[in-house]
């Protein structure tokens, strides 16, 4: 968090729009001497240099629990000559936000809506006030639930329905839209990273982590308002912290689990998790084929970087294959040869998501022997844009399948786990350049055809209102992100395949959203939607 001197610790972005390409340390000096007309309101939080810390003996675990204690959300690690950029964190500023776990009583529940309903989309919760004893509205979650859980807390809140809220002062209307009352006996415990200040505080960034059968009501008292309750030293995530596991009979060592990768607190041992579990189905789809990484070693909203290149630091025993980069590099860089990883078994996955490679990318074709292969993969990358969501795509998805049958093909759908989708078959070619240009006839005939709703041009000028058909998704220097992969957004939303009933029925764009947690169910309901382009390989027409 300090390295000898050239880090600084805050808890807030202090500066002025004045002096915003001077280094920190000089801005901060700067904002110290601004007068502050309420020191109550508005105050300059204090800073920490490595050698302030040496100084006042803190170690950075002491560091954290101090912020905790005094009601900050993290702290900032800020290199002291970097410059300020507008609107950006890039990585000389290093967020480390505070995660804490506590117990809540279920007081009510918000019926889901698009791809939840039917169920419970959040729940409504309370706490008592450690001073006069009064059942507290503090806030709500929608979010880590398994479609599971919602179900089964939907069974179990409907009998104990009410007709008004259970608090001793009825919260703002506007937080509580939709609510179904319940008497306040279930506690259940969520993560969250702040207490908000004042007297109506609220937890912010909340996650549901299960039900608590072995508490009382009684027992759950609201965080001071604006002084939350230091975490304990378990739930303090420990940034050197390091854990030995075996995954797939390898033994690993992994880091920094409990650091949050996403807004909504998911941290990395919730990633990993998530591998760990979708590998068999994932695998499959990942065997010989160079995979390269999208990492987020800081969260989703912090600097990312692609990785193709296999570091030292990689486990022997995982394979890897080398081949010339044939990608975007010119000039000397276009014949450098790249040692990519092969990602073959449960280890590698857990291997991967422990530097924090949220995102997995494949291209068409796989690798023999050391050399690359013919692609077996035809892909239509379906990118809507401005104007047009994922709901369009599916309208042009539906175009494609009744194309890709009618030249013998098997088409499969799947969300690309952002805005848009992608359609694939598998193919067996005896050119690699024949699967680009069999997808970009369609595609211009699709333009052709409908030239409102569809463009086959790269150009983003051209993609206002229309879904783009990215056909070179299938040239050979190119890369997809894998099905079942999650990505680097707000939520930890997944790369799904789905059925061709749920893209013909999509009439809103929450249909077609899925989180890890959902996929995982997917997949066990509906096993593996994706295995059909490597079980149904046809000649590709032309």
């Amino acid at each position: 968090m300090c390295r000898s001197g050239s880090w600084c610790s805050t808890s807030c972005n202090s500066t002025t729009s004045s002096c915003w390409d001077q280094p920190y340390e000089q801005r901060r000096h700067q904002l110290t001497k601004l007068p502050m007309p309420d020191p109550f309101r508005a105050s300059v939080v204090p800073s920490f240099t490595a050698s302030d810390l040496e100084g006042e003996r803190l170690t950075p675990q002491r560091l954290l629990e101090r912020v905790a204690a005094e009601g900050h959300e993290g702290l900032v690690a800020k290199r002291l000559d970097s410059p300020y950029i507008p609107g950006k964190r890039p990585d000389f500023w290093c967020k480390h936000p505070l995660v804490q776990t506590r117990e809540v009583i279920v007081c009510g529940w918000r019926p889901g809506q698009s791809g939840f309903t039917g169920t419970v989309g959040g729940l409504l919760l309370g706490a008592h006030d450690p001073d006069t004893g009064d059942l507290v509205y503090i806030g709500d979650v929608g979010t880590g639930f398994t479609r599971q859980d919602r179900d089964q807390l939907r069974d179990r809140l409907q009998p104990m329905e009410r007709s008004s809220h259970p608090f001793a002062t009825t919260p703002p209307r506007e937080d509580v839209v939709r609510a179904r009352w319940v008497d306040p006996v279930l506690v259940g415990e969520v993560r969250f990273r702040q207490f908000t200040r004042g007297d109506d505080g609220r937890l912010r960034h909340t996650a549901w982590r299960g039900l608590r059968a072995d508490r009382d009501p009684s027992e759950v008292t609201a965080p001071q308002p604006g002084r939350p309750s230091p975490p304990t030293a378990a739930e303090l995530p420990d940034i050197g912290s390091r854990v030995t596991v075996n995954a797939g009979g390898r033994t690993l060592t992994l880091s920094n689990l409990d650091k949050p990768l996403y807004p909504d607190g998911t941290t990395k041992s919730e990633v990993i998790a998530y591998y760990s579990r979708i590998a068999p189905v994932l695998l499959p789809h990942l065997r010989d084929r160079p995979v390269t990484f999208v990492r987020f070693p800081n969260g989703v909203h912090g600097q990312k970087f692609f990785q193709k290149n296999t570091d030292a630091s990689a486990p022997g025993w995982l394979p890897t294959v080398s081949l010339r980069d044939g990608g975007s590099r010119r000039g000397a860089d276009a014949d450098e040869i790249v040692r990519y990883p092969l990602l073959h078994e449960l280890a590698a996955l857990v291997w991967a998501a422990n530097l924090a490679a949220l995102e997995l990318h494949v291209p068409q074709w796989t690798v023999v022997d050391g050399a690359r292969e013919l692609p077996n993969r035809l892909v239509f990358d379906l990118d809507p844009g401005p104007g047009t969501t994922i709901v369009d795509c599916c309208r042009v998805a539906e175009r494609l399948y009744e194309v890709l049958v009618a030249d013998g093909l098997a088409p499969v759908a799947t969300t690309s786990g952002s805005k848009g989708m992608q359609v694939y078959a598998g193919i067996e070619t005896t050119n690699a350049q024949s699967p680009s240009a069999y997808a970009k006839a369609i595609a211009v005939a699709f333009e052709r055809e409908t030239p409102q709703q569809v463009t086959a041009t790269m150009a983003k000028a051209r993609r206002e209102g229309k879904v783009f058909i990215d056909w070179s998704q299938n040239n050979a220097a190119k890369t997809t992100i894998a099905p079942y992969s999650l990505r680097g957004r707000d939520e930890p939303t997944v790369a799904t395949p789905v059925t061709w009933a749920e893209v013909r029925d999509c009439r809103k764009l929450e249909q077609l959203v899925f989180t890890a947690d959902e996929v995982l169910e997917r997949a066990d309901d509906l096993g593996d939607l994706f295995a059909l382009v490597g079980q149904r390989r046809a000649p590709l027409p032309g």
